[in-house]
C-alpha cells in the first residue's frame, strides 16, 4: 500500500474517535511525533503496532491493507472519557450483552493505562489487553479465562492462584511476573519476557511455550501434564524434583540444565535438526541424578548416550 494511502487511513480512522495524535501516541506508549510522521506519509508502523492499530480503532487489518475501508460489520467505537495516561476510559466496542437491569461489561482493554491496577478476586473471562501497560496489576484470585494478552507490560504483574485457562500470552513484557499456584491449562506463551518470573506451585496442564528464553524464568514445585516447550532456550535452567508427564521438549537448548530428583513418564526431547554430535554433546551436559523414569524415556535417552547411572526406571 502506499505510505500516503496508509497515513490517510490512520488519520481518518483516529478523527472518527475524536482523538488527538497525542491521545493516540499515549495508547501506543509512543511520541506524538511518530504518529504525525505516519499520517504524512513520511514512515510506516511496524507489523505489532498495525495491530495495535486495529485492536485500538476496532477495524480489520484489511483497512490498512486493501483499497476498502468497511470494518468488520461494526462502528468503530467512541471513546467518552479518555483520561490522558493511555486509558480507553468508556470504549463501548465488545460489551457483553446486559441482564435484568445490570449495566454491560467492558470486555476490551486494549490500549489502556492500568498499571498496579488492583484486580484482585474480579470475574472476567475472556477480555482483551492488547498493547496494554499493566506494570504491576494485581490478578490474584481473579478469573480470566479465554482472555487474551498481547504486546502488553505485564511486569512485575501478579498472578497469584488466578484462572488462566486458556489465556493467550503473545510478545508481552512479563519480567518478574508471579504466577503462585496459578491455573494454567491449555494456556500459550509466546514470544514473550519471563526473565525472572516465578511459577511456584502451578501445574501446567497442555500449556504450550514456544519460543521464548527461559534461562532466568524460576520454576519452583511445578508438574507439566502435556506440556510443550518448543524452539525455547533452557539453557542451566534449574527443574530439579519436579514432574514431567507427556511433556516434548521441541528443538529446546537445554545445555546444562538440571532435571536432578525429577520425575518422567513418557517425555521426549527432539533435536532441532538432525542427530549430530553437538546434539548428542548437548544432552550429556543435563543432569538427571536421582531422577525416576519410565522405561521408554530411560530408554530413548541411554540410546542417545546420556549418563543415567544415578536414574531409577519406575
Amino acid at each position: 500500500m502506499d505510505v500516503k494511502i496508509l497515513g490517510n487511513r490512520i488519520a481518518n480512522a483516529r478523527k472518527a474517535q475524536n482523538m488527538s495524535q497525542a491521545q493516540l501516541a499515549g495508547l501506543l506508549f509512543i511520541s506524538p511525533q511518530a504518529v504525525g510522521k505516519w499520517e504524512r506519509g513520511e514512515s510506516i508502523p511496524d507489523f505489532m503496532t498495525i495491530n495495535q492499530l486495529a485492536d485500538i480503532f476496532a477495524v480489520g487489518l484489511d483497512y490498512f491493507s486493501d483499497g476498502t475501508q468497511e470494518e468488520r460489520g461494526r462502528e468503530l467505537p467512541k471513546l467518552t472519557d479518555y483520561n490522558g495516561e493511555g486509558s480507553l476510559a468508556g470504549m463501548t466496542s465488545d460489551l457483553e450483552p446486559a441482564t435484568g437491569t445490570e449495566r454491560p461489561l467492558l470486555t476490551d482493554f486494549s490500549g489502556s493505562a492500568l498499571a498496579g491496577t488492583d484486580f484482585v478476586g474480579v470475574h472476567a473471562p475472556r477480555r482483551k489487553f492488547l498493547g496494554s501497560d499493566l506494570r504491576n496489576a494485581d490478578f490474584s484470585n481473579a478469573d480470566l479465562n479465554g482472555s487474551t494478552f498481547k504486546g502488553s507490560d505485564l511486569s512485575g504483574a501478579h498472578f497469584k492462584e488466578t484462572d488462566l485457562r486458556g489465556c493467550k500470552f503473545s510478545a508481552n513484557n512479563l519480567t518478574n511476573a508471579s504466577f503462585d499456584k496459578t491455573i494454567l491449562t491449555d494456556t500459550e506463551f509466546y514470544a514473550s519476557e519471563l526473565t525472572k518470573s516465578n511459577f511456584t506451585d502451578a501445574s501446567l496442564i497442555n500449556v504450550k511455550i514456544t519460543s521464548i528464553d527461559l534461562r532466568k524464568t524460576v520454576f519452583e514445585n511445578c508438574s507439566f501434564n502435556g506440556t510443550t516447550f518448543k524452539s525455547c532456550d533452557m539453557s542451566g535452567i534449574n527443574l530439579d524434583g519436579q514432574t514431567f508427564i507427556d511433556v516434548m521438549f521441541d528443538r529446546v537448548a537445554l545445555t546444562g540444565a538440571s532435571f536432578q530428583g525429577a520425575t518422567f513418564r513418557n517425555v521426549s526431547f527432539r533435536s532441532s535438526s538432525v542427530l549430530t554430535n553437538r546434539y548428542y554433546k548437548t544432552l550429556q551436559t543435563i543432569r538427571f541424578d536421582g531422577a525416576m523414569m519410565d522405561k521408554l524415556t530411560f530408554a530413548s535417552l541411554k540410546g542417545l548416550g546420556v549418563d543415567l547411572s544415578l536414574v531409577k526406571t519406575l
